[in-house]
Parts: C-alpha cells; sequence; structure tokens
C-alpha cells in the first residue's frame, strides 16, 4: 500500500535553499541521498522527513496548483512569522487573488516558489484544524 512522502520543492541553487528552508522550519539537512541535485531536510526533533529540495532549470509557478501552507496559531504569531521569514529571505507577493479579509499571507521563498502562512486562529476550517 502506499504512503504519502514528502513535498519536493524545486529549487535553482540546493545551498541557497537548504540555508532558507532549514532556518524557516527549523529542519535539518541530512546526508541521506545527498547529491548535487537533491538534498532531504528532516525534522529537528528526530520525527522524519519534512522536505525535499530538487535541482530544477524550469522558473518557479506564478500560479503554482501545488504550494506549501505553514501554520501559526494566532494572528500576530503570523505576523512574527512573516517577518521572520522575509529576513530569512522570503519576499512578499503581490496576490490578486485574496479574498476579503484573508486568513492566509502569500510569499515566495528565494527560489520564487510560493507557499502561504496561514493564521488558524481565523481559518475558515479552524474548527477542524489538525491538532497542535
Amino acid at each position: 500500500m502506499l504512503k504519502l512522502g514528502i513535498p519536493v520543492v524545486g529549487v535553482t541553487d540546493i545551498p541557497r535553499a537548504v540555508a532558507f528552508w532549514t532556518q524557516a522550519l527549523d529542519l535539518v539537512a541530512t546526508e541521506e541521498w545527498k547529491s548535487e541535485t537533491w538534498r532531504t531536510l528532516d525534522h529537528a526533533d528526530g520525527s522524519g522527513r519534512a522536505l525535499g529540495l530538487l535541482r530544477s532549470a524550469s522558473p518557479a509557478e506564478p500560479r503554482p496548483r501545488l504550494h506549501l501552507d505553514l501554520f501559526a496559531e494566532t494572528t500576530e504569531e503570523q505576523r512574527t512569522e512573516v517577518r521572520r521569514l522575509i529576513s530569512l529571505g522570503a519576499r512578499a507577493v503581490e496576490w490578486d487573488l485574496y479574498p476579503p479579509d484573508p486568513d492566509f499571507v502569500v510569499l515566495a521563498d528565494p527560489d520564487g516558489n510560493l507557499f502561504c502562512v496561514v493564521d488558524l486562529s481565523r481559518a475558515p476550517s479552524g474548527s477542524n484544524r489538525p491538532p497542535a
């Protein structure tokens, strides 16, 4: 039976992506399957794999069909995390598809890959959110 593995992000600069995502999500780069075109990032607490980074020559998609959602528990935590991620190299994205009073902020990683920082306290599915 199959099981879902890890998300893989295409990047143009593996070392830069490792630096950003390890700091952004408190991950650690492993030596497992390490190559010039691949890095695996694990949870720092040892609970397993978290993210794969694959060197890609194609540009980031301006409106990706699949993206990462990063969860913040409160509006203040969301604001703090957005500022921290921008200080690490992310950038704010002008997103014309925001709904009125959005519960998420769209950012791009240093390679231009879009991701969202979601305020779970305001998310429409907040009552069904995963346990903390």
